[in-house]
């Protein structure tokens, strides 16, 4: 028992006795450096940790890593994620965090991604819009030419309806002529004058202007009009196809000069 308190003592001395130099050696060997980690397997536990969170899944992290300290770069939908991801890397035996993530929401992608689809509908919306104009223009186009041919076509037929009847239509001249009966009157006086119709409509004349107003009428189309006047007196019979075609037919004949009134005896076919 002595031997033992004896040598216990000589250690304590020779503790007391060690140079400063060793103590403080002694004392820098601390549980940190016996714990620190590589870069490597700092980089794999902390990336692993980030894939097993579930707030981060939707997000595109990079994870670095020098001499313990840990760089992210990437993406997260919010700051408060960004943060998440901060704290989530701070495992064992790092030193430091540096957090260079970018806040990118998904609200903001949701709405850039509406905005392209929206100009792409607009765009395309336009192109047809323009096509569907330069449609309708040409087929506008071919409409006037063809309505001009058939009104050229109409003008032509009345004028030869009309010579028929003993009126010739002047082209340079808004006026109508007889030369039917007049002339042969005035031919027997000796002369060859050509007696103004303004003067001398009658209701032959006025007959065959209203027939030849009613050809071509889009709207008398299917129509059987009988058109007879008496003293200037216009009376209209027959079938029209619809009251349009009634209102367009007396309209033309209230018009058509010389005619003092217009006695309305149509039937709508479909009425009857």
């Amino acid at each position: 028992m002595k031997v033992r308190n004896i040598i216990g003592a000589m250690a304590v001395v020779g503790l007391a006795a060690a140079p400063p130099a060793a103590l403080a050696q002694a004392a820098a060997t601390t549980p940190a450096q016996a714990t620190k980690v590589d870069d490597g397997t700092l980089k794999s536990r902390i990336e692993s940790r980030l894939k097993d969170t579930a707030a981060l899944k939707d997000s595109d992290i990079d994870v670095e890593v020098e001499n313990g300290v840990v760089t992210l770069t990437g993406t997260v939908l919010s700051a408060a994620l960004s943060q998440r991801a901060r704290t989530v890397a701070n495992v064992a035996g790092v030193s430091s965090v540096n957090n260079r993530l970018t806040v990118d929401s998904k609200a903001a992608r949701t709405m850039d991604r509406t905005a392209d689809k929206a100009e792409g509908a607009m765009n395309k919306a336009g192109d047809k819009t323009g096509k569907a104009m330069d449609k309708a223009a040409d087929k506008t186009e071919t409409a006037g030419d063809k309505s001009a041919s058939t009104m050229q076509k109409a003008g032509n037929k009345a004028e030869r309806v009309l010579e028929k009847a003993g009126v010739r239509i002047e082209d340079d001249k808004d006026t109508a002529r007889t030369t039917g009966t007049a002339g042969k009157q005035t031919g027997a006086q000796g002369k060859d004058d050509v007696i103004d119709v303004d003067a001398n409509i009658n209701d032959a004349w006025i007959t065959t202007k209203i027939k030849a107003n009613f050809v071509n009428e889009d709207a008398l189309k299917g129509s059987d009009i009988n058109v007879d006047t008496n003293s200037h007196v216009v009376t209209l019979k027959g079938t029209v196809a619809s009251a349009a075609g009634r209102a367009r037919a007396v309209e033309l004949a209230k018009s058509t000069k010389g005619v003092k009134r217009v006695i309305d005896a149509l039937t709508i076919a479909s009425a009857r």
